[in-house]
């Protein structure tokens, strides 16, 4: 078999004489296939373990995202090169029913194009390989290898090599070609070396291994690996990410896009009416199902400031891809820390509607819908359980999320409410009449479902390009850094949600409709249907994602993606239109 010719990076070496040598470990993360939505743990494969084996600590991010890092048996001495040094052979005889099982499970890995991911210095051990328009692209991952199938169709790597081409057969990477470039410190003053680079390219054979589609023989794998050292001082500590960065795909239309969405938001103007005056007797009249919706509104409080701290802590570089597990573990942190927002914003809101079931509010408030995602969240995982994949959350890991719900967020949620209840209701400008005002008929555009269909349709098509990296660096295993287009987004979201909200509820009230506060907050919530569209329409058009275990957890996780979305936007939409309708009313002269 062939093997990929891999460039590291690692940490700050250190050498004090010429006689001592510095061991360099390589440790391994989880493995993954965009063909499938199941992550497993490196030894599951049955590769060569560390005898020694140990795992670094973990933040809360990369247990709930299913990194499972470890020290590999791969070790190297600085500057000392090797070349075919055999790490570890597995034999797999045939009739022992454990052996096949294990043989099995490779070659389904490879029949759904895993991917290794190995760590040096807590960079990415990266594939880098040419594509159109003489451009290179770098994969954070390599392949466990390939498969001709029976009619001699190369899949995945197996084209890279034109000998990859007998029937029926699955080609094991079983020999890697490390090549550790490192920075020398001498001609800087300082003594030592910085390994700066990492990637992977090239083509090198020790012990050639095919793995036939029948296990009809014993056999016999034996894992190599050679390694090189060369110094390149031309490549700097500080910038040692940016080649994996920059060979990432369609970075430079992001700019452009996004200015463009921008432009687009505003190029709608409302026509002066006069029906809006007519309705000031109802405009402020509760909405029915109040209690809901300040739940909904308290909620998509806590995810609006829990979403805008952690994209500003982003772009100021302290949740870089570098830091692993960070944005999940600030997510989380700050949703946890934010129940006061959310009790405050649902009880005051309640009690303007005239609410008096404030026990019932604060409850569904610190419940319903974190309820509704750790349910989702549970059911997955136990579908991870059984699949035996390293992304199913440990039962402590569970445990501990419970213990930030029910011991943090939900006292928090309380005290918010308390000061929340406390407050007088928001004073209208207007005083509301005690009869109804019958409302006329409506045209087609002014009924409520054609007005929430359309509302969503301009704050989507501002997210749409940044959706597809973000689909991409979920379900694709691509990274993702572009932090400041993302916080841009965010704003134009903002814009264009209240933009567009606060104009259908003007089109709407100036038709006499003032039934507006349920339809501001579902106008621009819409735009997460088409979320959901959007995601459908990925998962079939850009993913091969096989098996009915990923389908569902590729549903079920964007439903929460979804929810989460919904309460966002129609928060947003919500409060717009509320600061409209307030700033309107109150140049009412009203006798």
């Amino acid at each position: 078999m062939s093997s990929l010719y891999i460039v590291l990076s690692h940490a700050y070496l250190q050498t004090l004489s010429p006689s001592l040598q510095t061991l360099i470990q390589l440790f391994v993360n989880r493995l993954d296939s965009v063909e499938s939505v199941l992550p497993y743990e490196y030894d599951v494969f049955d590769f060569c373990k560390d005898d020694n084996e140990r795992r670094p600590s973990e933040n809360l991010g990369q247990v709930l995202f299913g990194e499972r890092i470890e020290t590999s048996p791969y070790k190297f001495s600085f500057k000392k090169d090797v070349k075919c040094q055999e790490l570890c052979t597995k034999v797999y005889t045939k009739g022992k029913s454990e052996d096949k099982n294990m043989l099995d499970f490779l070659k389904r890995g490879m029949q759904l194009n895993y991917q290794h991911h190995w760590i040096v210095d807590n960079m990415p051990v990266t594939w880098c390989y040419d594509v159109e328009d003489s451009q290179k692209y770098c994969n954070p991952g390599f392949p466990i290898g390939c498969l001709v199938t029976t009619d001699g169709r190369a899949k995945d790597a197996c084209v890279i090599n034109s000998e990859f081409n007998k029937k029926n057969t699955f080609y094991i990477f079983n020999h890697v070609a490390i090549k550790i470039t490192y920075h020398n410190g001498e001609g800087e003053g300082w003594r030592g070396a910085r390994l700066v680079a990492a990637t992977l390219e090239g083509n090198q054979v020790c012990l050639p291994m095919e793995v036939p589609g029948e296990f009809d023989s014993d056999l016999k794998i034996t894992y190599t690996y050679s390694v090189t050292f060369e110094e390149n001082n031309d490549i700097k500590w500080a910038s040692r990410w940016d080649y994996i960065l920059v060979s990432m795909p369609h970075t430079n239309i992001q700019w452009f896009r996004s200015v463009r969405s921008l432009k687009t938001s505003r190029e709608n103007d409302a026509q002066e009416e006069s029906g809006w005056k007519q309705v000031h007797g109802d405009v402020f009249r509760p909405p029915r199902k109040g209690m809901l919706l300040s739940v909904f509104l308290g909620q998509g409080t806590q995810i609006f400031i829990m979403t805008f701290i952690t994209l500003f802590l982003a772009c100021l570089g302290f949740l870089s891809p570098a830091n692993r597990g960070a944005l999940m573990t600030c997510s989380v942190v700050l949703w946890v820390l934010l129940g006061t927002p959310a009790g405050y914003v649902s009880s005051r809101l309640y009690k303007t509607f005239g609410g008096e079931k404030w026990k019932t509010n604060v409850l569904l408030t610190a419940l319903l819908c974190p309820g509704i995602v750790f349910a989702d969240f549970f059911l997955m995982n136990l579908i991870l359980w059984v699949e035996g994949s390293s992304a199913a959350i440990p039962f402590g890991t569970l445990v501990a999320i419970l213990a930030l719900w029910f011991g943090i967020s939900v006292p928090l949620t309380f005290i918010g409410a308390y000061f929340g209840f406390k407050k007088p209701a928001i004073e209208q400008p207007v005083r509301t009449n005690q009869i109804p005002r019958q409302i006329p008929e409506q045209s087609f555009f002014t009924k409520p479902v054609p007005g929430i269909v359309m509302g969503g349709i301009l704050p989507f098509g501002c997210i749409f390009i940044q959706l597809f990296f973000i689909l991409n660096s979920i379900w694709s295993h691509q990274m993702y850094y572009m932090f400041g287009f993302l916080f841009l987004v965010f704003i134009i979201l903002l814009i264009t949600c209240s933009e567009a909200t606060i104009l259908l509820c003007y089109f709407h009230l100036c038709a006499e409709d003032y039934h507006w506060w349920w339809r501001s907050f579902l106008t621009s919530g819409f735009t997460a249907v088409y979320l959901f569209v959007y995601a459908v329409h990925y998962f079939f058009s850009k993913l091969q994602i096989v098996g009915a275990a990923s389908t569902i957890l590729y549903f079920g996780y964007t439903s929460i993606m979804v929810l989460i979305f919904f309460l966002f936007t129609g928060t947003i939409g919500f409060f717009a239109c509320f600061w409209f309708v307030n700033k309107i009313y109150s140049v009412v002269k009203v006798d």
